[in-house]
């Protein structure tokens, strides 16, 4: 484990430039109300270069390759109530550190270490403070200029070099993140089954009844919390995409959609399932689900090396569409041909969200979404709803190691002209995908996907 943090920092120390300094904070802890913080989650880019999960650390590379971490001191008073600290003195073994200081000595290790540098690096508008932070330990530098000291000229975003990083999984992170996804599966069954069996015996069911099972099963797996609030929501709620887990009824006839993954090690996994509440569809139902999972489907199979990261969602919205004309969703005589859908958007009043996004140590991962050999090519269009002007760039290439998901959905709210069997239907099916050499390894299908597969799982 430490020789991939290892690895990754030489690699970032060859592109900082020889004189060049990177600092990278974690994560600080955060009040949740009086005397009680949240619980503590480390900083995406200082765990990818450390592995270390304790607040109040630093860590500082050079362009040579030494390494310096800033952590809290050992303290046996503090360690009764807070837990176990690694320590300056254990850490250089532990995380293979050129050295460690306590972190209350901070603002004097820094003035010195960016001395006779001519560039220094950190993240750009992610910690709070940090920019005044460097300006005011470069001040601390400047005070030196005339005993032949030199300071820095430029400062320069960490996240544009990390990012770029970060994108690639390498054979430890996928290892993760398919273990993710299978807690994560196992998740979603037992809340499929739970809603089922309830009903059955004509229990109360509500939202919370199943995000609690999601909780149960990511916690019985190892998982340390959930990558993000869970999305538990029935019936009509489905049509409200960033709904929360709730305390509404899930009752027998309507679908129940669950947008939830765990975060195991640091890693994210994001799976999304729409189900019946008591096992079994209805006939309008079916028809929008099926239509949903054949979009999904289509964009599975334009996931893979050499496609662009719109070509899923342009599969995706092609199916999606097409469907939308033939159960009437959508009007021919009044939105015209699939083209014209397409290029007017007609589709957005029932799909309004794009079908993917990065993923990895965050749920919605850093990554350039933009070709970088091709950023200066930009061309302009109207969007056809809103007017506005928008510039295009080309979309990023997908290649083997890249993380995304493969989301697409249905949520037909009430409307006139709106087939009223539709109504409050909400369905989203969404998948981890992993660019492999041929195409893409969906890690999350652990739990079933097609309607006949959920309905026997159910029963």
């Amino acid at each position: 484990m430490n020789t991939i943090h290892t690895q990754r920092r030489a690699r970032l120390a060859a592109q900082l430039g020889p004189h060049g300094i990177a600092i990278i904070p974690t994560a600080p802890e955060r009040p949740r109300n009086r005397d009680s913080d949240y619980i503590y989650r480390h900083d995406s880019y200082f765990y990818y270069l450390t592995g270390f999960t304790e607040p109040h650390a630093w860590l500082v590379i050079t362009g040579d390759g030494s390494t310096t971490l800033f952590c809290q001191p050992k303290d046996m008073e503090r360690e009764i109530w807070d837990g176990i600290r690694l320590g300056p003195q254990a850490a250089p073994q532990a995380l293979n550190v050129s050295v460690a200081y306590p972190v209350g000595e901070l603002n004097t290790q820094l003035p010195k270490l960016l001395e006779n540098r001519d560039a220094v690096w950190f993240p750009f508008a992610i910690h709070s403070g940090l920019e005044a932070q460097v300006a005011q330990w470069l001040n601390a530098v400047r005070a030196r200029v005339r005993y032949g000291a030199l300071c820095p000229e430029q400062q320069r975003d960490l996240c544009s070099v990390l990012d770029e990083m970060r994108l690639f999984k390498d054979a430890h992170e996928q290892d993760v993140m398919r273990r993710a996804a299978v807690i994560s599966a196992r998740g979603h069954i037992r809340a499929m089954q739970l809603s089922a069996r309830m009903l059955r015996e004509g229990q109360d069911v509500r939202e919370y009844h199943l995000d609690a099972e999601l909780l149960h099963e990511f916690r019985l797996g190892g998982s340390q919390y959930p990558a993000y609030g869970s999305i538990v929501a029935a019936g009509a709620n489905a049509c409200v995409l960033h709904y929360r887990a709730d305390a509404a009824p899930v009752r027998a006839g309507e679908l129940v959609l669950i947008d939830a993954g765990c975060e195991l090690d640091g890693y994210a996994s994001d799976i999304t399932r729409t189900f019946p509440a008591n096992g079994s569809f209805t006939g309008p139902q079916r028809a929008l689900y099926d239509i949903v999972l054949a979009s999904q489907e289509a964009a599975a199979a334009a996931t893979k090396p050499g496609a662009r990261f719109t070509d899923p969602h342009d599969a995706a919205v092609k199916v999606l569409s097409q469907g939308m004309l033939d159960v009437g969703l959508l009007d021919a005589n009044k939105v015209g041909s699939l083209q014209d859908v397409i290029d007017k958007r007609a589709y957005f009043q029932f799909y309004m969200h794009r079908t993917g996004h990065w993923l990895g140590l965050d749920v919605h991962d850093c990554g350039s979404y933009v070709e970088p050999s091709q950023v200066g090519e930009v061309s302009e269009r109207r969007d056809p709803l809103s007017n506005e002007l928008i510039k295009d760039r080309p979309s990023r290439v997908l290649q083997p190691g890249m993380v995304l998901t493969i989301e697409p959905g249905l949520y037909v709210r009430p409307a006139e002209g709106v087939p009223e069997q539709f109504h409050n239907i909400g369905i989203r099916i969404e998948d981890d995908a992993l660019v492999n050499a041929t195409g893409c390894e969906l890690m999350s299908r652990g739990v079933p996907v097609r309607a006949e597969e959920i309905e026997a799982l159910m029963r």
